[in-house]
């Protein structure tokens, strides 16, 4: 059985935001790669984490480029880089003992031009607009979402919720936290968003939705996202990845 190839029509960008004097968000964005991490704010070092978990997908993206997608298991190269990552991490805090703790969020997706992996460890979150909706791919990995799961924090009460922002799991220097792992096929006409919490803390999920779904190219989406958060406040930095899914060039 055959599949129609697609590939990816995609836009990245970042902000410090109103309020934090660094930016500790790294992004990655190519044809077979899309990632946002964010380092993890009030530990040492959540820049370096996070550029590091973007060095090793970076690598790990020049490696592709020499191979034929379609053999390749997806879910366990991702599983892989994840590891690798967690390995860099603790190389870098052997080396710079003042990184020692540094950790950072994750949510990372690979294309082979039919199917997606995805890999998700933390608070950054990858949402599809599919057919006009909006639905989030992603679980937070925070205390909140635990408290919600078990009903004990109302759905609608989390986004404003104390302790939002407490991670369960993060890739991080002292140990890490196994990735939810996933795979799934592209339709046409989807379209991906992966944010850090900058974006979907000060920005509600309908008013995602509408941006997405009102404005055509993802270059232009990028900068209306993050004026949006900014508008709202712009607490933390701002780092979102946009991508559609169209036809391959003859296919």
């Amino acid at each position: 059985m055959t599949h129609d190839r697609y590939v990816l029509r995609y836009a990245a960008g970042s902000d410090v935001g109103k309020r934090r004097q660094v930016n500790e968000d790294s992004l990655y964005a190519s044809s077979r790669l899309l990632a946002v991490a964010d380092g993890i704010g009030g530990q040492p070092h959540g820049e370096v984490a996070s550029a590091t978990a973007v060095d090793v997908l970076r690598e790990l993206d020049v490696d592709l480029r020499r191979v034929d997608l379609t053999g390749v298991d997806l879910a366990a190269t991702l599983a892989g880089v994840v590891k690798s990552i967690d390995q860099r991490l603790t190389e870098v805090a052997s080396n710079e003992p003042a990184t020692v703790g540094m950790g950072t969020t994750l949510t990372a997706l690979m294309f082979d031009g039919v199917e997606f992996a995805a890999a998700h460890v933390g608070d950054s979150r990858g949402y599809l607009l599919r057919e006009g909706g909006l639905r989030r791919l992603t679980r937070d990995h925070t205390l909140v979402q635990a408290l919600v799961e078990d009903g004990r924090v109302a759905a609608e009460d989390a986004d404003s919720h104390p302790r939002r922002s407490l991670l369960m799991k993060a890739l991080q220097t002292t140990g890490s936290s196994d990735p939810d792992i996933w795979t799934f096929k592209a339709k046409p006409g989807d379209r991906y968003l992966l944010c850090s919490d900058g974006l979907s803390g000060p920005v509600t999920e309908a008013t995602m939705r509408d941006v997405l779904a009102a404005i055509k190219e993802p270059a232009d989406v990028i900068p209306e996202l993050i004026r949006l958060a900014n508008e709202g406040g712009g607490p933390d930095n701002i780092t979102c990845v946009v991508a559609d899914i169209v036809p391959a060039p003859g296919s």
